[in-house]
């Protein structure tokens, strides 16, 4: 892939940081983002952000394209995540939502252009309960904006062949949120020999004058001067010309603002320009600097007794007074430019930087207290807006057994867990996030094949791999059990080994330790002669449920990868979830598997070869479940011709599976005694009742004669069969329908003579393939009777296996399927 210039790069971060911040101001938001998607198409990574640091992004730094994030879903369906509240959140996103349970609102739109989906573009802002979120006229600025971006990705790659994906590796731009200048410097450029003064528009405005009426004399800037200070304003310059620089000057400046007259105190700094040689200097540049504003607020925050820091948006210091030393117990030049969380040992708990997260994402005040060693309480109260936050702490007495539960329960670290706290690293909420985020994916994953897909979409792209083996134990081996990536042979070697070999797959598997190597070297020093399967560092996970060892997770990739320890406390959590969901979706397998081929013995073999009729049989179980089906078909050859019988039994059991045997069983002895179709059905009806199994059944029993063009149908609440005609005509029969089987001992089962003409087909199902969610059944059995009309095949065969596609165009299916096809007068 060719890599970007300096250039290029430059471009694609100004066109993302210009996006982004406009859409934080169109819209009023406290923070936006932009994902770009990833080079294999797994993620999206975020590629820039205005007002909200990455580090507070938690572990939304890389997101799976299949999360339910809603920038995922932007990304992926290419329509705008609207989310007004956090109510909204929680019943669209509910992983989200648990993952930051904060009141904020957000909007997420795709960034694409030409139907080519590039990533999305996301805004959040602070929102009460029952807020209305954004204007559609602002949803649409926002679609707008993502537009552009889009467009303007796709002309820059067209012009350079700059890349729109993102590499796991790339470092977001970060605008940083607008804020009020504490600092106010103005320039100038003085001639010493002519008297004139070129400054620029932020000078004028420390001395109150207007820059385009300024008149480039020192006398004007003199006369806004303290009558007291113009002689030191002169001898500065004379100072300067000189000595080549001008020390640090105190001037006080007339302040006439809210038609009151006063001074402030502003600093002048200046020097002679480099290659000025002249004997007496000529020229001076140099600054005015006015920081009055923020110099008061330090002093009258240093006189206070309560405790004041500042923080930035992602929870450094960046300012603290002499009372916060006091009542924490750290000195001030320790914590500049530090996490709080980690530099003051007893507010390590996680919940501090919970606390701080939760300010800065709801942009609401946040309080808490906590226990300095041993017994001194002080309340904290954190005060944010986009640029950062205010902090204050005071003394705070001891919570009492009277105190409001969550102010002593969720707020407040108690002592012993302070000291705990202290001897672990802090835990960060990213790692909550992939322990959340997998762990929700993978209680929607019911067979192994789908607990692996799950983890290969979540960890791969999560922590920038690009090959995933699962190896389980069976009799004592390793196998393989799943594999992605683009190298086939990695880990072939693994293949068959037993578990007690000294090897990186089944050393972590037999001492419960996960294995990360970084590097070949690293590799072959502790491992020599093992091939590399392609990749450059690993990590080899071992899979234990319940102290049993199900098998080992390996990622490998392609660039060296240099574990950190939140890399490491992560995997190593997600490796007990990952075995768990992987020893209960083998069982599931194994029991399903039993259970299939149970119903699939109680079903036909193979059906009779009978002259002048063909037969064909389809049956697919459901999938949103394991328990064993009641659906059933037969071909009952008789003296007379042959029986075609279809039913379902309701429910999904093994009583249903065997009431089902049992019906069918009883349908082919009254056939085969020749009995009449509606005798059959009426015995099979008592057969039912006086097996009692608190169940009802469906049943469709039609009868013909090879040699004869007519049939004789009856049917018990059974849906009705189809028949296609030589002529492609295709009809829903109607017949006279009798009750279902188990519910009136007396009821009878009128027959109906269906004709048939030779090359006629007839079709008999069942409801599963008919029905569906929200839909009137007579809506399935049209849609089926118009593909049996339109459908071509070459064979019996192929028409099934049309009809079976064509009626169920989803995989999932919540209830089995049958289906039997019956052509007449074929030579076949």
């Amino acid at each position: 892939m060719r890599e970007m210039t300096v250039g290029e790069t430059a471009e694609r971060e100004e066109l993302l940081a210009a996006a982004v911040v406009e859409a934080v101001e169109a819209t009023g938001a406290y923070a936006g983002s932009v994902f770009l998607r990833s080079r294999d198409r797994r993620s999206i990574v975020l590629a820039a952000t205005a007002g909200m640091p990455p580090s507070l992004l938690g572990g939304w730094g890389r997101i799976p394209v299949s999360s339910p994030i809603p920038v995922a879903t932007a990304y992926s369906s290419g329509r705008t995540v609207h989310l007004a509240d956090a109510e909204e959140t929680m019943r669209r996103y509910p992983q989200l939502a648990v993952a930051l349970p904060h009141a904020f609102g957000s909007c997420s739109v795709p960034v694409g252009a030409g139907g080519e989906a590039f990533g999305s573009l996301a805004v959040v802002w602070a929102a009460s309960p029952g807020s209305e979120g954004l204007s559609k006229a602002q949803r649409r600025r926002m679609r707008t904006i993502g537009s552009r971006l889009g467009d303007s990705l796709a002309a820059l790659r067209a012009r350079t062949g700059d890349p729109v994906d993102c590499s796991p590796e790339t470092v977001p731009v970060e605008t940083p949120a607008p804020s009020p200048a504490a600092v106010r410097v103005g320039s100038f450029d003085w001639n010493l020999v002519s008297g004139t003064l070129t400054v620029d528009d932020e000078l004028c405005a420390i001395f109150g004058l207007d820059p385009r009426a300024f008149d480039g004399r020192a006398e004007t800037l003199a006369a806004c001067l303290h009558p007291g200070d113009v002689a030191a304003f002169r001898a500065g310059a004379r100072e300067a010309a000189a000595a080549g620089r001008l020390t640090v000057r105190p001037l006080r400046v007339r302040d006439r603002r809210d038609g009151r007259e006063g001074y402030r105190t502003v600093e002048v700094r200046g020097r002679v320009p480099e290659g000025d040689d002249e004997p007496v200097s000529t020229h001076l540049v140099g600054a005015v600097i006015d920081a009055q504003a923020g110099s008061a607020a330090v002093a009258a925050s240093q006189r206070l007794r309560d405790g004041l820091f500042a923080l930035t948006p992602d929870g450094r210091v960046t300012y603290a007074n002499h009372s916060f030393d006091q009542l924490v117990g750290v000195r001030v030049d320790e914590l500049l430019g530090r996490f709080l969380w980690d530099v003051v040992p007893w507010l390590s708990d996680p919940d501090i930087e919970y606390r701080h997260r939760s300010a800065m994402i709801s942009q609401a005040p946040v309080s808490f207290q906590a226990c300095r060693p041993p017994d001194r309480w002080l309340s904290f109260t954190l005060h944010p807006d986009a640029d950062g936050v205010t902090g204050r702490v005071v003394p705070f007495g001891h919570p009492s057994s009277s105190s409001t539960p969550s102010a002593s329960s969720s707020s407040t670290p108690s002592a012993s867990s302070a000291k705990s706290a202290t001897a672990a690293a802090p835990a960060r909420l990213g790692v909550m996030y992939h322990v959340l985020q997998l762990g929700s994916a993978l209680t929607e994953a019911v067979t192994a094949r789908e607990v692996c897909e799950v983890v290969s979409d979540q960890l791969l792209p999560a922590f920038g791999g690009q090959q995933l083996a699962i190896y389980v134990v069976r009799d004592g081996t390793m196998h393989l059990l799943f594999h992605t990536g683009h190298h086939e042979d990695f880990l072939d070697w693994l293949e068959g080994v037993p578990l007690h070999a000294r090897l990186p797959g089944t050393e972590t598997l037999t001492s419960g330790a996960p294995l990360f190597i970084e590097s070949q070297q690293d590799l072959s020093q502790g491992y020599p002669g093992i091939p590399t399967g392609g990749a450059r560092s690993w990590a080899y996970l071992p899979l234990i449920a319940s102290s049993h060892p199900v098998g080992t997770c390996v990622l490998g990739f392609d660039e060296i990868h240099e574990f950190t320890e939140t890399d490491r406390g992560v995997l190593t959590a997600l490796a007990g979830l990952i075995a768990q969901a992987l020893e209960r979706a083998r069982l599931y397998d194994a029991e399903y598997a039993l259970a299939r081929g149970l119903q699939q013995a109680l079903l036909p073999h193979r059906l009779p070869a009978i002259p002048g009729i063909r037969t064909v049989a389809r049956y697919l179980p459901g999938t949103s479940g394991m328990d064993i089906g009641g659906d059933w078909y037969d071909v009952i050859p008789t003296a007379g011709g042959v029986s075609l019988v279809i039913g379902d039994v309701e429910g999904h059991s093994i009583a249903a599976a065997a009431t089902m045997a049992q019906l069918r069983s009883a349908a082919r002895a009254f056939a085969a005694v020749g009995h009449t179709p509606r005798d059959v059905m009426a015995g099979v009806n008592l057969t039912l009742i006086d097996l009692d199994p608190g169940l009802l059944a469906s049943c469709c029993y039609i009868h013909l004669e090879p040699h004869g063009h007519d049939a004789y149908a009856v049917t018990a609440g059974h849906p009705p069969p189809l028949l296609r005609r030589p002529d492609g005509t295709t009809d829903v029969l109607d017949l006279d329908i009798g009750p279902l089987l188990g519910v009136d001992r007396a009821a009878t089962y009128p027959g109906t003579r269906i004709a048939l003409a030779p090359g006629s087909v007839l079709a008999l199902y069942t409801d599963g393939l008919v029905e569906e969610r929200g839909a009137d059944v007579s809506v399935g059995i049209d849609r089926l009777r118009a593909s049996f009309a339109h459908a071509r095949a070459d064979s019996l065969d192929e028409l099934a296996d049309r009809l079976l596609h064509n009626a169920r165009g989803y995989s999932y299916r919540a209830d089995d399927i049958a289906l039997l096809l019956t052509e007449y007068g074929s030579k076949g």
